[in-house]
């Protein structure tokens, strides 16, 4: 009903919607996106890519950040807030910022916004570990804090991303670059794995962690210059008047692409993949003596599983669908909390995490390649806008992770875990892609 009213208030704003994507296809006659700029830009990207790999692993989210955590005192709650900041903040900001973005012609200023903030927060956690006592409350709490700065300034730069992407680059080439970028990135961030877990184990607390954030700012920076050189020669003609009209043409799009609310579905159930290794962490830590320094070696694993399925997946891209990937990481997530209930051990999380690392690197890869094929050629930044409306669940999954872990244990919370990733199995068989 009330979305009913907002649209019966905005129909002047519906039909110059309507008149706008006419004068879009008018345009894209005229102009096309030349291959050597599509070259161009694919090294760019790669650019990126690499030293960005080089960054993560020196913050990775499913090691480090929650065993910084755990080491300052922190328990169920707060590994389950920062998941929720780190994931939620990520994607739900993202409809706040979809409308803004899309009325960007050009998209580059908003992604060198967004990963300059980036850069700024772990320039600024580097200092606040290296200069404030360890035991001090706004040591803690800072550090949430510039992590909200962090995630909230990925969304914002992620939804430029998209678009600039999916116009920058051209569409037979985008299977190769998603597989050649991860096969590149999971090398780098294998070499740098060893290197951060040596700098890691190397300096004393609070120093080593000071350390490796300011290691991956510094590396975030060179990732930067990648999207300094972009050459984003097609402006986007879509536009959006304000968040009333965002949610006019998010009833269309549900109405007009069947494709758009399954793969939402499929979001919401195998999305909670991305806050599963982070609970890991601490079920080790409460039930199998894990120490915060073996948080280097789970990365390590984690990062491995990363590289492997990225040279399978390199080598056979032409031959994988994307379906057939998204089914494969249903099994291999299914398989994490199953082995850790059957064979509850301290050496198998060796494993969990090499796994973990495949099967994320399966969502991350499939994610972005889904997203441009059940999107149209110009509101790819209205999709990913979508997206963050639609990630409801995997926002607040870390809190429903945490209250089951603190009423009934981790066991009930593995189960139900099962249930939503068994879920997405339908959602994958509704989308159906064909690419």
């Amino acid at each position: 009903m009330f979305l009913t009213k907002i649209f019966r208030l905005v129909i002047p704003q519906k039909q110059l919607l309507f008149q706008s994507l006419s004068r879009i296809n008018n345009y894209q006659i005229q102009v096309t996106l030349s291959a050597k700029n599509s070259a161009h830009n694919f090294k760019m990207f790669l650019w990126h890519g690499a030293f960005l790999a080089f960054a993560q692993s020196f913050m990775d989210v499913d090691t480090i950040v929650p065993s910084l955590i755990i080491k300052l005192g922190g328990g169920t709650f707060h590994v389950a807030l920062m998941n929720m900041i780190m994931i939620g903040g990520s994607s739900l900001t993202q409809f706040f910022f979809a409308s803004f973005v899309s009325n960007k012609p050009f998209k580059k200023p908003v992604l060198l916004a967004g990963i300059n903030l980036r850069i700024f927060s772990l320039f600024a956690l580097a200092a606040s570990l290296y200069f404030m006592h360890p035991g001090a409350i706004f040591l803690f709490w800072s550090i949430f804090f510039y992590f909200t700065i962090f995630a909230v300034s990925g969304a914002f730069a992620n939804i430029g991303y998209t678009d600039i992407l999916g116009k920058s680059v051209l569409e037979e080439s985008r299977k190769r670059f998603f597989t050649s970028k991860q096969l590149l990135t999971g090398t780098i961030t294998v070499v740098s794995a060893f290197i951060a877990k040596k700098l890691f184990t190397s300096v004393h607390f609070p120093e080593n962690y000071a350390l490796m954030f300011l290691t991956g700012g510094v590396f975030l920076f060179i990732s930067s210059i990648g999207f300094w050189r972009l050459k984003e020669s097609l402006p986007s003609m879509f536009r959006i008047t304000g968040i009333s009209n965002f949610i006019v043409v998010l009833v269309q799009e549900f109405r007009a692409n069947k494709k758009l609310k399954y793969f939402l579905g499929f979001v919401n159930t195998q999305g909670i993949i991305l806050s599963f290794l982070p609970f890991v962490i601490l079920y080790g830590k409460n039930h199998l003596g894990l120490q915060p320094l073996e948080a280097g070696r789970l990365l390590v694993f984690k990062l491995s599983g990363v590289v492997f399925i990225s040279l399978l997946l390199f080598f056979f891209s032409k031959k994988i669908k994307y379906r057939n990937m998204l089914y494969a990481n249903v099994v291999l997530s299914l398989s994490l909390p199953i082995l850790i209930i059957l064979i509850p051990h301290k050496f198998l999380l060796n494993y969990i995490f090499l796994i973990g690392g495949i099967a994320y690197s399966i969502y991350s890869i499939s994610m972005n390649g889904v997203l441009l094929e059940v999107s149209g050629k110009e509101n790819r930044a209205l999709y990913a806008g979508f997206y963050g409306v639609g990630n409801i669940f995997p926002a607040i999954f870390p809190f429903v992770a945490s209250f089951i872990i603190e009423k009934f244990g981790f066991i009930q919370f593995f189960i139900v875990f099962i249930l939503f990733i068994a879920s997405a199995i339908y959602f994958i068989w509704k989308i159906n892609c064909q690419k």
